[in-house]
Formats: structure tokens, C-alpha cells, sequence
């Protein structure tokens, strides 16, 4: 008896483990987020008095104004997530503008806690993502044309370059307040402290030399890639 009264604790306590690593269903019609400090505490925002919420809560203007794609990548990402629209908080969505110059790209990175969907409002772009070992590193891309729409499963390496010859928009989608993003270039050569320059040599079969290189620039440059959510 004792031993199945621990077997019991020790799959609840699983259970509640596995339940609790999601954002929490809303249980309210919103919470829009407020810089004010008072207020209710809801997936990591306060949150305003119901009462004092207007329809600009939940509202964004400026989407069709072309990015900056003056930068080494030649792209730009406009967010469109609590930050402008605080009505989105425990919500579980964002929207993000995707702005390519000929032979722009977004590179190869990571959302961590969310799927995403791309749909192309012109020029062409080169998109694809990446498995995981369990599926041998199998590589799923696509050219895409306006109108089309490409999947991108969560926490996959992912990239979309313009392919084109004139520049390239899109909208990204994806499912979750807070995505985040592990841009893969910068997080290994421009981490704060650097990594060791013979481990990364060692690891992509590159000189220390060519490691420091890649270093400076990364630790020099922006990201360009930046958070959906923050």
C-alpha cells in the first residue's frame, strides 16, 4: 500500500510538472498589459484596471511602412507585439513585418517556444528549416511567391532569404506571447562572455583565426533578428 501511495505522489507530481511548463490559458476576457505597477501580475506583465481599457489597447497602425534593410543582412524585422499592442498580453499570438533587399535575408535561428507561419506579400523567398537529430537532420525548404504560406515547427533551425532581383515583404505569425529567438550566429560568436576560441574552432572545424574574426563581428553588430516578443 505505502509503495503505490508513492507511485501515485510521484505521477501527480509529473503531471503537475508537465502542466505547468505552458503559458497559462487567460481566464479573463484581458489583461492588457500597463507600465503602471499597479495592477495584476499576468504572464510576466501588470496588467491595467479592466475598466480603464480603450480599443487603442488593442490597436496598431504603421505595419505598411518598409523596414530599414540598410545592414549587413540586407532585412528588418517590424514586431507587432505587446510592446505596440499591449491588449495582446495573454493573448499567445504576435505578428512581425519581414522586409528583404535582393539577396536579403533573416539567417539561420531558433524560436524556442513557439511555431510560426510565414506568407509572402511580394518579391520571391527562399525559406526552410531544419529537423532534429531524431529525423536526421533532414532539411524541408521551399521557394515561395506571393500568397504562398510556409510552416515553421517550434524550436527548429529556420532561415528566409530573398531570392529575387527586387525586394521582398512578408508577415510572420507565430503562436505565442513570448517566442523568443537564438539567433544562431550571434548567440555562438558574440555571447557575452565570448566562448573559448579553441572550443568553437574545434567544434566547426574552422581556425582560431577565422573564429576570432567572426567574433569581432558579431560582437560588434546588432542582432538583426530580434525577439517577436520581449
Amino acid at each position: 500500500l505505502l509503495q503505490f501511495l508513492i507511485a501515485k505522489i510521484i505521477l501527480l507530481a509529473l503531471a503537475s510538472s508537465v502542466v505547468t511548463c505552458y503559458d497559462p490559458s487567460p481566464l479573463q476576457d484581458y489583461c492588457v498589459a500597463t507600465s503602471n505597477t499597479n495592477g495584476v501580475f499576468v504572464n510576466e506583465r501588470l496588467c491595467k484596471d479592466p475598466k480603464l481599457v480603450t480599443s487603442n489597447d488593442f490597436y496598431f497602425s504603421g505595419l505598411n511602412t518598409p523596414g530599414n534593410t540598410n545592414n549587413r543582412l540586407g532585412s528588418s524585422v517590424t514586431n507587432v507585439d505587446v510592446r505596440r499592442i499591449p491588449g495582446l498580453n495573454t493573448l499567445g499570438v504576435a505578428l512581425s513585418r519581414f522586409d528583404f533587399a535582393p539577396g536579403g535575408q533573416i539567417p539561420p535561428h531558433i524560436h524556442p517556444r513557439a511555431s510560426q507561419m510565414i506568407l509572402v506579400l511580394e518579391g520571391t523567398l527562399l525559406v526552410g528549416f531544419v529537423s532534429s537529430n531524431d529525423y536526421n537532420s533532414t532539411l524541408f525548404s521551399k521557394v515561395l511567391y506571393p500568397g504562398d504560406v510556409f510552416a515553421f515547427p517550434v524550436g527548429l533551425v529556420q532561415f528566409h532569404a530573398n531570392i529575387g532581383k527586387t525586394n521582398a515583404v512578408a508577415i510572420g505569425a507565430v503562436g505565442s506571447q513570448n517566442p523568443g529567438v537564438v539567433p544562431i550566429g550571434k548567440t555562438l560568436f558574440g555571447s557575452r562572455p565570448l566562448i573559448d576560441t579553441r572550443l568553437l574552432a574545434k567544434a566547426f572545424a574552422l581556425d582560431v583565426n577565422t573564429v576570432r574574426y567572426l567574433q569581432r563581428v558579431f560582437s560588434l553588430e546588432e542582432n538583426i533578428v530580434t525577439p517577436i516578443v520581449n
